[in-house]
């Protein structure tokens, strides 16, 4: 008798496994689906912007709240220059008037965006902030920045901007002094790891004759991570931790939350913050409160049919009894 185990026909052979870029077999419709190659799921991640504005959602939230009686007046003199011209009166910060100026160049490069931007203003002590924004290709983007205070350079500013497709290289290069040896130099990095998550560093490096040993560098992480309306970023480092989130509840609400923990200082302040958009009504109201219980709000309204907006802001220390009231008019 026969080895009947030697007789049978051998077992068919284990089907292979699907490789990326080939194509697989369904077994239920006899049909063949194609396997999606690496790049073509990293064609889904899209350029996480720079680490400068990994707080903007949750920043923008907080109002800006200002004191005494502010008038500004803004005239369109063509379709790339625009002017203002703002008095500002209080008596805790620096009153008088002050003219500012927005040129925006031809080089569009999206439907809101054109290139190169200059905007500055001056007082009529010769106090000068200016910027330029220009769009030099597709990828690099550069800024300058300078401040005059008293006839003197108090503050100046370069930041290069390289753009791929997911990923973001800044350089910054702040108070540069050849002579003395001086400065700030700032790298930072953002990459998309999925559609969800960004993560990325800093590495600040200071040098100067003021600085203890004459030279220092500061090495953070940073994260931004997105489900839906809502985000969460923050940043790491030796000298603390900053985190903030940002919720959109509705079409009509927001509301931010900002933690930031200094461990030089031993000392850490949380705050929270909404803001009201009605359309109907041409209002939009911002409200804050932090863990030093400073109570602010800010409430902007447009008096339509006419060109003007009216602010109303309000700000609170209830631990040191303070108050401060500010009021504004802003026409065109």
């Amino acid at each position: 008798m026969g080895n009947v185990l030697a007789a049978s026909a051998p077992p068919p052979p284990p089907p292979p496994s699907p490789v990326a870029g080939f194509a697989k077999q369904d077994l239920a419709t006899n049909a063949f689906s194609p396997v999606p190659l690496v790049s073509e799921v990293q064609q889904n991640l899209e350029n996480p912007g720079t680490i400068e504005d990994l707080h903007k959602l949750c920043k923008d939230v907080f109002p800006v709240n200002f004191e005494g009686a502010k008038l500004m007046v803004n005239k369109g003199l063509s379709n790339h220059f625009h002017i203002s011209h703002t008095i500002n009166m209080s008596s805790i910060t620096q009153s008088g008037y002050r003219f500012g100026a927005t040129y925006v160049g031809t080089k569009q490069t999206s439907p809101t965006e054109a290139y190169p931007v200059l905007l500055g203003d001056i007082d009529p002590a010769g106090n000068l902030n200016a910027n330029i924004i220009h769009q030099f290709s597709q990828r690099i983007r550069g800024k300058l920045v300078t401040q005059v205070q008293q006839s003197k350079y108090t503050a100046a500013q370069m930041t290069s901007d390289y753009r791929g497709d997911t990923y973001t290289v800044s350089v910054t290069l702040g108070n540069p002094d050849i002579i003395s040896g001086s400065g700030v130099l700032v790298t930072h990095y953002l990459q998309s790891i999925t559609p969800s998550l960004a993560v990325g560093g800093e590495l600040a490096y200071q040098r100067g004759p003021g600085v203890p040993g004459g030279h220092i560098a500061v090495v953070s992480a940073a994260g931004r991570y997105t489900n839906g309306e809502s985000t969460i970023s923050g940043s790491l480092s030796l000298a603390g931790a900053h985190i903030c989130f940002h919720q959109k509840a509705s079409q009509q609400l927001q509301v931010g939350v900002e933690l930031e923990v200094n461990s030089r200082t031993q000392e850490s302040t949380g705050a929270i913050a909404y803001q009201i958009d009605l359309p109907k009504a041409d209002l939009v109201f911002k409200g804050s409160i932090d863990s030093n219980w400073t109570v602010g709000a800010v409430l902007e309204k447009k008096l339509q049919p006419l060109p003007f907006s009216f602010a109303l802001s309000g700000v609170m220390n209830h631990s040191k009894h303070q108050f401060r009231l500010g009021c504004g008019l802003i026409i065109g």
